[in-house]
Formats: structure tokens, C-alpha cells, sequence
């Protein structure tokens, strides 16, 4: 029998609410907000080509995208405290709406990166915003079935975005991803407008804007650091160390003030409930797992394997579907088993499919890459919102934006480390590789040109080694994590 920690909720007032139209109006901007982000990495190979720029440049229209998450997220404890759900949700959704817009029409690299800064400002208000609105309007027996429907629409936006892609960029341009996220958004805040309510608490405690600043430094130079040392200039450049103790240090001042203030902007004091604390290690390990394969597979498929954008969207395909249709499934077993016999085999399947991925090759089959993209699909999704549910369950409900800013500053935090680490260890590999065949990595001729999907193949075996050993730590821990039983107010 599954040992759990049992937590009294019997001070949370019960409020019936409508619930529908609130998880529909959030859902709807949090599908489109996925499908920008995972449908824009299948025109990553065009878009170099397109503008003229690196591997590790054209990285920044994600980690940049993750750079603002990093930035914003933490502030949004204060935000929801400040600001009513549909002020909150309005703001969002007009920033992602001008995002759209703005890349829609982007005629360069730069127009086209700032787009997604508006993009992230928008999903930076929205996530925690969602996750935040589901812990109050849901009683704690129905949450896993909650989080696992929100993560049903969430990832089966994924799972499309990059078959969209390669259909749009194969018959017309990337820029209809663009348009086609701004037509959704329109509907969805007209929509919201009309039948999202309010149902957060309003107390507008004082903001301390030295927390706000070592915030931004601290977390904005985290991920900063990290993406530099994923360009030319690696992890022996000035720049990334300089950034790196920056944003190390800010980081350790910001907790320091936070546990020392009477009302922080973000109270870490929910890291003294362990199992919400083994939910953050954890989401943040998988978290780099995920957005890492999502980045390279394409590439891998596109550049390594000769594959258009549209065949290697579609090879993605069947994995995304399969993750959707399991969240709603996995959220409903987590509410009968708990989240140990969902966690702990869920990390073995990422674990064991990432040692598959770390040996593949230019006569890897299609069927074998849909194979295993699929296992890595179901294994996630046996991790995410079991883990995420379980730790949320345990933290009072004063505690609830804080804990939900966190994990969601961390995940992007995580994915931008993720992202900047597998680039950068594809690059040396890559490079490597090319030294090995006696080709000029700098010298971008004929020769470059036929030994590249060697290379490239090379440099994406070892990003899935990276991959492997982040799994096998998140495996270790999951040993360690118990059932939340939360005693609900009769």
C-alpha cells in the first residue's frame, strides 16, 4: 500500500463556479500558445536558411521565447494577487494577439525574435494564470482529472503544430503560422471577454521592486548565460561567466530577501512541503528532456535525414496525438493510484527510449523514429501533470500562486537550460565529427555540405546522452515521492 502525506484543506471556502466557459476561454489561448511555440521549431531548418544565421542563433526564437518566461513568470505571484482573472487574461491574450501579428508579417530575423517576446509576455501572464484558476475552481479529488483535460488540449497542440508547419511552409510560407494563431486568439478573447469570470482574490499586497530586480537579473541571467554559452563563443567566454555568477548571485539574493520578508513576491516557503519540492526537481528535469528532443528532432529528421518540414512533422505526429489522449487518461488514474506507479515507470519509459535515441543513424527507419518519439510521449506524459498535481496538493491555498509561479518559472528555466545545453552539445559534436572526416566546419562548401547529415547525426547522438543522464537523476528521486491525501471541507 502507497504511503501518503495527508494535508487538511478544511479551511478553503467552497464556491460553485462555471466552470466551463473558465477552463474553455483558458484552454483555447493555452492550445494556441503551445501551437506557436513547438510549430515554429519545424521551420527552424528554413528560417537559418532564410535569414542567414546559425544553428545557434536562430535558437533564440526559442530561448529568447524562454527568456521572458524566465523573467515574467516569477512576477506573476504578485500579478494574480493584483489583478482580477479577466484583467489578467485580457492582458495576456492581447500580448500574444500583437505577437502574432508582428511575426506574421516579419520581414527578418530581428522583427521575427521580437514577435515572440511579445508572444512569451503574453504565455508568461497566461500559465499562471491557468494552472492557478484550476486549483481554486476544482476541489483536490477532481484535480488530476482537471490538470490531465487541460494537459489533453496543451499537447495535442503540439502534436499538430509542426504537421500544420510542414503543410504551410511546403504550400505557402511560415508566416501562416502566424496567421492562423492571430485568427484563433481573436475568437478566443472575444470569447473570454464574454464568459470568463473572476475568480481570484484581489488583496494587492506592496511590491518590492528590489525583488522584481533581482528577479529579472537572477533568472534572465541564468538562462542568458546558458544560451551564450550554446553560441561560437562557448562556455570559456567571458560574457557566459560574467552572466552566470550575475544571475547566480541575484538568484541567491532574491531567496534571501524572499524567506526574510513579511509578504515576498514570490513566498519559497512552499519548498518546505517535500513533496511539492520533489515535483519541482523533477517537472524541471523533464522539462529540459522535452523541449531538448523537440528542438533537435527536427533538426536530426531535417538536416540529417533529408526530410521536408512536412515529413518530419508528420513523423511527429503520432507521438504528440498519443501524449494528448493520455493526459486526461493519466490525470484520472492519478486521482484513484496517486502519482508513485505513474512517475517512477514513466521515467524508466524516458529513460529507456532515450538510450534507443542516442543510437540512431542515417538508416534509422521512419517507423523506428515514430516509435520511439511515442515512447518518449507516453513517458512524459506519465510525469508531468501527475507530479505537478501532486505537489500543488500539498501547499495551502494562500500558497497557491506562489507555488504555481514557481514551477512554472522553472520549467522555463529548465527548457531554455535544456534547449542551450543540447544545442550546444549538438554543435560540438557536429564539429567534432566534421574534424574526424577532415572537413572544415568553417568552410560552408560542396564538401561541408555532403558530410553534414554525418555530422549533424553524430552531434544528436550525444545531445540524447545529455538527455539520458537528466532522466536517470529524475529517476533516482521519483523513488522518494508519496501520495498527497488532501482532507477536503465538508
Amino acid at each position: 500500500m502507497e504511503a501518503s502525506v495527508p494535508i487538511n484543506d478544511s479551511q478553503q471556502p467552497k464556491v460553485d463556479y462555471k466552470i466551463a466557459p473558465i477552463v474553455t476561454s483558458l484552454l483555447l489561448c493555452g492550445f494556441i500558445g503551445m501551437f506557436g511555440e513547438t510549430a515554429l521549431n519545424i521551420a527552424l531548418a528554413q528560417l537559418m536558411s532564410e535569414f542567414s544565421v546559425s544553428q545557434t542563433t536562430i535558437q533564440w526564437l526559442t530561448t529568447g521565447y524562454l527568456l521572458v518566461l524566465g523573467i515574467l513568470v516569477p512576477i506573476s505571484a504578485v500579478l494574480l494577487k493584483w489583478f482580477t482573472t479577466r484583467q489578467l487574461f485580457i492582458a495576456s491574450v492581447s500580448l500574444s494577439i500583437a505577437g502574432s501579428l508582428i511575426a506574421a508579417i516579419a520581414p527578418n530575423f530581428e522583427i521575427l525574435l521580437t514577435a515572440r517576446i511579445f508572444q512569451a509576455a503574453g504565455t508568461g501572464l497566461l500559465l499562471p494564470l491557468m494552472f492557478n484558476t484550476i486549483l481554486i475552481i476544482f476541489p483536490p479529488a477532481k484535480r488530476g482529472a482537471a490538470m490531465g483535460m487541460m494537459g489533453l488540449v496543451i499537447m495535442f497542440a503540439p502534436a499538430i503544430g509542426p504537421t500544420i508547419a510542414g503543410y504551410l511552409i511546403q504550400h505557402l510560407s511560415w508566416h501562416w503560422i502566424f496567421w492562423i494563431s492571430l485568427a484563433v486568439l481573436i475568437i478566443a478573447l472575444l470569447f473570454g471577454a464574454a464568459f470568463l469570470r473572476n475568480v481570484s482574490t484581489v488583496t494587492r499586497p506592496k511590491i518590492d521592486i528590489l525583488s522584481i530586480l533581482l528577479s529579472s537579473v537572477g533568472f534572465g541571467g541564468i538562462v542568458f548565460g546558458f544560451s551564450k554559452a550554446g553560441e561560437s563563443e562557448g562556455w570559456g567566454s567571458p560574457v557566459v561567466i560574467a552572466t552566470l555568477i550575475a544571475g547566480g548571485v541575484a538568484l541567491l539574493l532574491f531567496a534571501w530577501r524572499q524567506l526574510t520578508m513579511d509578504k515576498p513576491m514570490m513566498d519559497l516557503r512552499a519548498f518546505k512541503y517535500p513533496m511539492f519540492t520533489l515535483a519541482v526537481i523533477m517537472l524541471f528535469i523533464v522539462m529540459m528532456v522535452l523541449l531538448s528532443s523537440v528542438l533537435v528532432l527536427p533538426m536530426y529528421l531535417q538536416m540529417g535525414l533529408g526530410k521536408t518540414a512536412l515529413a518530419a512533422g508528420l513523423l511527429l505526429l503520432p507521438g504528440g496525438i498519443v501524449n494528448g489522449i493520455l493526459s486526461p487518461v493519466m490525470g484520472k488514474l492519478f486521482d484513484k493510484y496517486g502519482p508513485r506507479w505513474l512517475v517512477i515507470p514513466g521515467l524508466l519509459i524516458i529513460a529507456a527510449t532515450l538510450w534507443f535515441l542516442s543510437g540512431i543513424t542515417l538508416v534509422s527507419t521512419s517507423a523506428f523514429i515514430i516509435a520511439l518519439y511515442t515512447c518518449l510521449m507516453i513517458g512524459i506524459s506519465m510525469v508531468m501533470m501527475p507530479a505537478q498535481t501532486n505537489g500543488l496538493n500539498q501547499l495551502p491555498r494562500e500558497l497557491y500562486p506562489d507555488g504555481t509561479a514557481i514551477i512554472n518559472t522553472l520549467q522555463q528555466v529548465a527548457g531554455a537550460i535544456g534547449t542551450a545545453l543540447a544545442v550546444s552539445i549538438l554543435s560540438a559534436g557536429q564539429t567534432r565529427k566534421f574534424i574526424e572526416l577532415g572537413v572544415n566546419p568553417e568552410v560552408m562548401d560542396e564538401i561541408y555540405r555532403q558530410n553534414l547529415p554525418i555530422a549533424m547525426t553524430s552531434g544528436v547522438q550525444n545531445a540524447f546522452i545529455f538527455g539520458l543522464v537528466t532522466a536517470i537523476a529524475a529517476f533516482v528521486i521519483s523513488l522518494f515521492i508519496r501520495r498527497v491525501i488532501v482532507k477536503e471541507a465538508k
